[in-house]
């Protein structure tokens, strides 16, 4: 595609923007949580001596992330006392959810998983983190939003940045956290808790860069504000609303374990389905129907007054409206892309870091490989991605970008076959890393792309839990597919599942061309 010198030269000043160097400040402080609940909180846990599958599961510790459009509207139209006065409603946010996530780090901290209680506070501390970390994300990501004005070119590089930061909190939370922790001379002979205590509390003051950042920028201008809240009391009985579809669904989920145990025994016996597919099956249930008993008292809780019908139309009917509106026909396969097409990607890498440990590699070996030589080429990817997402269309490099992160999986087959081949781990996570980064920011861009300014935060919200929320359920069973199935299986499952999303979003392409050739 040929662009014009004044194209070109308008790119170059978008880099050069101050606000491209806070949304690298803040994905940094974005991306720095999640691997101290993913990939560096399982390499932790292994050490500690637990199965394969149960540190797997601290995976759903992260599933805030996927329910994030829940609270989305609180943190979009709820004003903190003092704080959104002083700061704006942004920022007070940004500034609430980074001390709740450096919070959580302290309680992980001090938390030994080596004990049956320490392993529980830890879970609890896991998931404030989760929480707090989700909540980080959505005003973030509706600060990158409002902060490019509606330009195209401009979104693109602060999606690019973005991304770029991101990577960098992962190199400080994954590399940097595993060579802190050998340093304080922990080992799989010699597990020292005091050796991870002081890595996360490491971790947690890192997070000053982000608190540094949010204290620094400006206030971005907002868009259409809600005209149905108009007072303490609306705000308040809103509030009351999402406690009450808080607790239902923790309830509901906790009191329906012994109905889960059944359906999964009767699926394995009765049914004849393999055992880890019969609980998955039984789990998928059990959260399934704790959402929509939480979705009957919201709207039983609507019906009697707890809230004003107009206030829920404005908070979550009339975003999911919108999009529907402006996409028609497009609109669900839009969202199944957006559901599924990170699954191959994120399944694989909840057990990434316990692969590697099982293949003989030392956390030095993995921080320097997986950590820093390979998310320095994720950072190079994210770049890439953010480039050519501003010089061509968006969902075409969405596609390139699919097709390698998918493929990129049957590499660790070869990974699996040679354990301890340290040159072998470079390559394979240089490719890996390289790729993942290019779909990454494609996909960031994309889903940017696809919110209306109207509904920023509410919408992005909705779009960034949906894409992660089947791939972080199934990714909670990998540690038992795993061992069920055999590496080498496992990785030719996760690239295969990414195949139909490559035909879905082929399509949608020749949907929208046809759509644009029609309009012309």
């Amino acid at each position: 595609m040929e662009h014009s010198a004044e194209s070109q030269a308008l790119g170059v000043r978008d880099f050069l923007h101050p606000k491209v160097a806070a949304l690298l400040f803040l994905g940094f402080a974005a991306g720095l949580p999640l691997l101290l609940i993913f990939s560096t909180l399982s390499i932790w846990l292994r050490e500690v001596g637990l199965e394969r599958a149960t540190v797997t599961y601290f995976s759903w510790a992260a599933l805030g992330y996927s329910f994030k459009y829940v609270w989305a509207p609180l943190v979009d139209k709820l004003p903190l006392p003092i704080l959104s006065g002083r700061l704006g409603q942004r920022r007070a946010w940004m500034l609430v959810a980074q001390c709740a996530v450096i919070g959580a780090i302290v309680l992980m901290a001090h938390s030994d998983p080596a004990t049956p209680q320490g392993l529980q506070v830890m879970a609890l501390g896991a998931v404030a983190l989760g929480f707090s970390s989700a909540t980080q994300d959505i005003v973030v990501d509706a600060y990158r939003i409002e902060a490019a004005e509606g330009a195209d070119s401009m979104l693109g590089v602060l999606s690019g940045a973005y991304m770029a930061g991101y990577r960098c909190g992962m190199v400080v939370a994954g590399a940097a956290a595993l060579f802190l922790a050998t340093a304080f001379g922990t080992t799989a002979e010699n597990y020292l808790h005091d050796a991870w205590k002081w890595t996360y509390l490491c971790m947690a003051a890192a997070m000053l860069v982000g608190v540094g950042t949010t204290l620094t920028i400006t206030e971005p201008v907002r868009r259409n504000p809600s005209h149905y809240f108009h007072d303490t009391s609306d705000y308040a009985r809103f509030l009351l609303l999402f406690a009450i579809v808080v607790i239902t669904i923790i309830v509901a989920f906790v009191a329906s374990s012994n109905l889960a145990t059944g359906v999964d025994a009767w699926l394995s016996k009765t049914a004849g389905l393999n055992d880890t597919l019969a609980g998955f099956l039984a789990e998928t249930l059990r959260l399934g129907a704790a959402l929509a008993l939480a979705l009957g008292v919201a709207r039983l809780s609507v019906s009697v007054g707890v809230v004003r019908q107009q206030m829920m139309n404005d908070t979550y009917i009339a975003p999911i409206a919108d999009f529907f509106a402006r996409y028609g026909r497009i609109a669900v396969p839009i969202l199944l892309v957006v559901g599924f097409y990170r699954v191959s990607d994120i399944v694989l890498g909840a057990l990434a870091n316990v692969f590697y440990v099982d293949m003989g590699y030392t956390k030095i070996e993995i921080g320097t490989a997986s950590g820093l030589f390979g998310i320095g080429m994720t950072i190079l990817g994210s770049l890439l991605g953010g480039y050519l997402a501003l010089k061509f269309r968006v969902i075409r490099v969405l596609l390139l970008g699919g097709a390698l992160a998918m493929g990129t999986n049957l590499l660790f087959i070869a990974l699996a076959a040679s354990p301890g081949d340290l040159q072998l781990l470079y390559i394979v996570v240089a490719i890996d890393n390289l790729s993942g980064g290019l779909a990454t920011a494609a996909f960031v861009a994309y889903l940017s792309s696809l919110t209306s300014l109207s509904f920023t935060a509410t919408q992005y919200a909705i779009f960034s839990s949906l894409m992660t929320l089947f791939p972080k359920v199934l990714a909670g069973y990998s540690g038992q597919i795993s061992e069920a199935v055999g590496y080498p299986t496992f990785f030719t499952i996760t690239a295969a599942i990414g195949v139909p999303v490559l035909f879905l979003i082929y399509w949608l392409t020749r949907r929208m061309a046809e759509a644009k050739e029609s309009s012309a």
